[in-house]
């Protein structure tokens, strides 16, 4: 399994129990794939750069995922679906050099 980190940007119109709900299905759907989180990070609302369908701010959240390369393609594919995210960005994590 390959390390992934996933920043996402919710709809402001959430309230924090509902943002974590949101975060709670990320998690859900990681363990679905047999994978796990290995962190998650609420940074909180904050202010887009440019309007993203009429949004000017939205919630941040950055999760820390394990889960199989084969299934990378399913999980951005529901994230898409997902009518809560504004927008998502997911990446492998860059492997950690080891200093001399």
């Amino acid at each position: 399994m390959k390390n992934y980190e996933l920043l996402a940007i919710y709809k402001p119109s959430l309230d924090a129990e509902e943002l974590d709900k949101e975060v709670e299905k990320i998690t859900e759907e990681v363990k679905s794939y047999t994978g796990s989180v290995n962190s998650v990070d609420k940074m909180g609302r904050k202010k887009l750069a440019y309007g993203i369908n009429g949004y000017r701010d939205g919630y941040y959240t950055s999760v820390s995922i394990s889960i199989p390369a084969d299934k990378v393609v399913e999980f951005k594919r529901n994230l898409k679906l997902n009518e809560n995210v504004i927008r998502f960005m997911f990446m492998e994590e860059a492997k950690k050099v080891q200093e001399v």
